[in-house]
């Protein structure tokens, strides 16, 4: 998921980041709470009974998952990049990552390829994955290597489909708003797409109480981040259009992240 960047106290962040250093030249970081993932999934291992190798296998397909996350990510800063815009960081987080831009692309059209950047990678994932799975790995006979070949590829369809819900500020939302915003303009777009995503955490919510607990977690991020950036946006906006008294009742955004308001 891209997001632009929000004011927040680093320091206080960076205590529970670990760097991994700097990928393609954009600081990539693993918050600690990662640690607690890893750990419930060897506990469910253990607790149905697993052996070591299974706890192991279960371990070593999160990492991977996450690879795809990461990679995910990845996607989407250096499309940014392509189109002028840089990345503060990418932040893998148990509820998944976040590659936070510095800035609103300046058109729809930057928006939309943004966007879809990172469901691509998921897909181009999957199925340079079952051209191995089709050409070496179903032909090798090796039961375990088939069935993390195939829940590997499950899982990045996974992550591209979910993704692709135009539940903003997820790519589908981005999405959303980039074809609203070639007729409605930024702010109208924005508007739209928050009250959309809204609408969509509070299905993940639902949806969480009676089958994948993960979505309750997940609803919340959308809602808030939601906000925040509609807040942003239209700071920005008023400042742009000369509204000094909408723009004394709002708090100041970072600086860095404001969108550049030209027509798409």
């Amino acid at each position: 998921m891209a997001v632009m960047r929000q004011h927040q106290n680093p320091t206080a962040e960076s205590r529970w980041v670990w760097s991994v250093g700097k990928i393609a030249g954009i600081p990539t970081g693993v918050h600690a709470s990662f640690v607690l993932l890893l750990g419930w999934i060897a506990y469910r291992a253990v607790s149905s009974g697993g052996s070591l190798w299974v706890v192991v296998a279960s371990l070593a397909f999160t990492l991977a998952v996450f690879a795809s996350v990461l990679m995910h990510e990845f996607g989407h800063a250096l499309v940014a990049r392509h189109f002028g815009i840089a990345t503060d960081s990418i932040m893998l987080y148990p509820l998944g990552g976040v590659a936070r831009l510095l800035g609103t692309p300046s058109t729809s059209r930057a928006e939309l390829w943004i966007a879809v950047a990172g469901p691509a990678v998921n897909v181009l994932l999957a199925g340079v994955s079952f051209g191995f799975y089709w050409a070496w790995i179903g032909a090798a006979g090796i039961p375990w290597l088939s069935n993390f070949a195939g829940a590997f590829i499950y899982a990045n369809i996974a992550l591209a489909v979910f993704n692709m819900l135009p539940a903003f500020p997820m790519d589908g939302g981005r999405v959303l708003r980039a074809v609203l915003r070639r007729r409605r303009g930024l702010l109208p777009a924005t508007e739209i797409a928050v009250v959309v995503g809204k609408a969509f955490a509070v299905f993940f919510a639902l949806i969480g109480l009676f089958s994948n607990p993960m979505l309750v977690f997940i609803a919340p991020f959308v809602w808030i981040a939601g906000n925040r950036e509609l807040t942003q946006v239209r700071w920005h906006y008023a400042q742009a259009t000369g509204r000094r008294k909408d723009v004394s009742r709002m708090p100041r955004p970072d600086s860095r992240s404001g969108p550049q308001l030209r027509r798409p």
